[in-house]
């Protein structure tokens, strides 16, 4: 592992376990903000209507993968686990544009948009190969694995047929010499 990524993965991921720590703690701090979003979401994922409980879940997806992307623990999954934690969030408690106070609207603009760049930090995280092929350039590969074979068979099935039909022709000509 590359230097900047052992030390960028733990300061991404620093502000995600230190956000789930303090939902574990605290989750009613959060449940207000949440509760709107929660009502809209939980029915149609097939989630309990308990605003508390999620928003604990979501403190625990959080700590999980913060720690396992700190750690370089499948840091691809947990990136996604983490951008799949940060959405809601983001849009449960920075909705700026509902704020009236011009102050607290660009207190939740900016909060707003730190989110958005750790959206961004987490989405470069998720397709960070390490510099090893990608899963889409394997499967081009081996795509083309199975066109080199397809082709290598037909050739050979080709040479494989004009053999035997001139290796028959060989012993046509000599039986018919044989009788002759």
């Amino acid at each position: 592992m590359s230097l900047v990524r052992r030390i960028a993965r733990p300061m991404l991921a620093s502000v995600f376990v230190a956000g789930g720590a303090d939902q574990l703690r605290h989750p009613s701090a959060k449940s207000d903000d949440a509760e709107p979003i929660v009502h809209r979401l939980a029915p149609m994922l097939g989630l309990p209507d308990d605003t508390e409980l999620l928003v604990r879940a979501n403190g625990v997806v959080m700590v999980t993968a913060g720690t396992m992307l700190a750690l370089g623990k499948m840091p691809r999954v947990a990136a996604v686990a983490l951008a799949a934690t940060l959405v809601p969030t983001t849009l449960a408690g920075h909705q700026f544009w509902r704020e009236e106070d011009p102050a607290a609207r660009a207190k939740q603009r900016t909060q707003f948009l730190k989110n958005l760049g750790l959206l961004g930090g987490l989405a470069l995280a998720a397709v960070d190969t390490e510099g090893k092929p990608g899963l889409a350039y394997r499967a081009h590969l081996a795509g083309e694995s199975v066109q080199r074979a397809a082709r290598t068979t037909r050739r050979e099935a080709r040479h494989a047929a004009r053999t035997a039909t001139a290796e028959a022709r060989i012993k046509a000509a000599q039986a018919q010499h044989a009788f002759s």
